[in-house]
C-alpha cells in the first residue's frame, strides 16, 4: 500500500472511530436515554412556569359534576387524539374524585387512574393522615428488590386500560411512569391535596410536608363558607378572613418548596396577581379564561 493510501486509511478510521465514540457517549448519557415527560402540567413545573387550565392540564370535575365513568372515557379519549408523535400529552387529564378526605377514597381513584387519568384532585383534606392515604393510592406497592420511597404504594392491580392509553407496554408504564411526581422524578402522575376548611389550614404544615404531594390546592369557595363568610363575591373577591387563610396556606406551601393551586375566578388581573404572589398551578375561569 502506499504511504499516501496508509495516511487516509488512519485519517478515515480516526474520523470513524471519534464518530463512534461521540455517538457512544450520547447514548450513555442521561440526556439521551430520558424519555420525553408525558404530563405538560409537570414539564411546566419543571421548567419553573405556572401550568394554567385549559392548556396544561384539564380539570375534569367528579365531585359536583357527576361521577360518569363512560363520561370520564370520552373526554379522555378526545385528549388521547391530540397527543404529539413522541408520546406527549398536550394536557394533562386530572380529575378530581366524588370522594371526601374523611371517606374511603380509594376504589374511586383506582377507577380514574387505571382508565389513564395522569392524577388526580382529594377534595376537603385536613389532617395529615388524609394526605398520606392519597398518595398511597396512587402508587404501586414496591416490587422485590426495589427501594421505593415512602408513603409505600397501595394501588390495585390493572393497569391494561392506562397502559394502552399512555403508549406503553403495562410493566414500564406500572413500574416506572404511573408513580407520584415529584416524590419519583421520573413518574407522570400528580397529586393535588384540596384545602377548603378551617381544619386543614389548621394542620397545613404537617400536610404540606407529606411526600409525594404535587400541589396544595385552595378551594378559595368551600374555605369561605368553612369561615362562615361565604364564598368568594361576584369576579373572585374572598372576605378578608378567608384571603388571610389562603396567604398562610401560601406561605407554608413557599416554606416547604411545594407548589400552590389556587382557582382563578377573576379576569387577566387577578391570574397576574396570583401568579406574582407564588402560585404556580391555577384552574383559570371566568374573564381570565375568557381571554386565553
Amino acid at each position: 500500500m502506499l504511504l499516501s493510501q496508509r495516511v487516509a486509511t488512519r485519517h478515515w478510521a480516526g474520523l470513524i472511530g471519534c464518530v463512534v465514540s461521540a455517538v457512544g457517549l450520547w447514548i450513555a448519557s442521561p440526556e439521551a436515554q430520558r424519555k420525553p415527560r408525558l404530563n405538560p402540567l409537570i414539564a411546566k413545573l419543571v421548567a419553573g412556569e405556572p401550568a394554567l387550565t385549559p392548556t396544561d392540564w384539564t380539570f375534569i370535575d367528579m365531585e359536583h359534576g357527576p361521577y360518569l365513568l363512560d363520561r370520564l372515557q370520552a373526554t379522555l379519549d378526545e385528549i388521547g387524539k391530540k397527543k404529539a408523535a413522541d408520546g406527549r400529552f398536550s394536557t394533562a387529564p386530572i380529575v378530581r374524585i366524588p370522594l371526601e378526605g374523611d371517606e374511603n377514597f380509594r376504589f374511586a381513584v383506582k377507577q380514574v387512574l387505571d382508565m389513564g387519568a395522569m392524577g388526580a384532585v382529594f377534595p376537603h383534606v385536613e389532617t395529615r393522615a388524609q394526605a398520606v392515604e392519597a398518595i398511597r393510592s396512587m402508587r404501586y406497592p414496591p416490587q422485590r428488590g426495589a427501594k421505593a420511597p415512602e408513603p409505600a404504594g397501595k394501588r390495585g392491580w390493572g393497569p391494561g386500560r392506562a397502559a394502552a392509553y399512555w403508549g406503553f407496554p403495562v410493566n414500564e408504564y406500572a413500574f416506572e411512569r404511573a408513580d407520584v411526581w415529584p416524590l419519583n422524578p421520573n413518574g407522570e402522575l400528580f397529586a393535588m391535596i384540596m384545602i377548603e376548611t378551617a381544619e386543614g389550614v389548621k394542620n397545613i404544615d404537617e400536610i404540606v410536608r407529606v411526600p409525594g404531594v404535587g400541589a396544595i390546592f385552595i378551594g378559595a369557595s368551600d374555605l369561605g363558607v368553612s369561615l362562615g363568610v361565604g364564598p368568594p363575591v361576584a369576579g373572585g373577591a374572598n372576605a378578608p378572613e378567608t384571603e388571610a387563610a389562603v396567604q398562610k396556606v401560601l406561605k407554608s406551601c413557599l416554606a416547604a418548596k411545594v407548589t400552590c393551586a389556587y382557582p382563578v375566578l377573576g379576569d387577566a388581573n387577578d391570574l397576574k396577581k396570583r401568579t406574582a404572589e407564588g402560585f404556580k398551578v391555577m384552574l383559570v375561569a371566568g374573564a381570565a379564561a375568557r381571554r386565553q
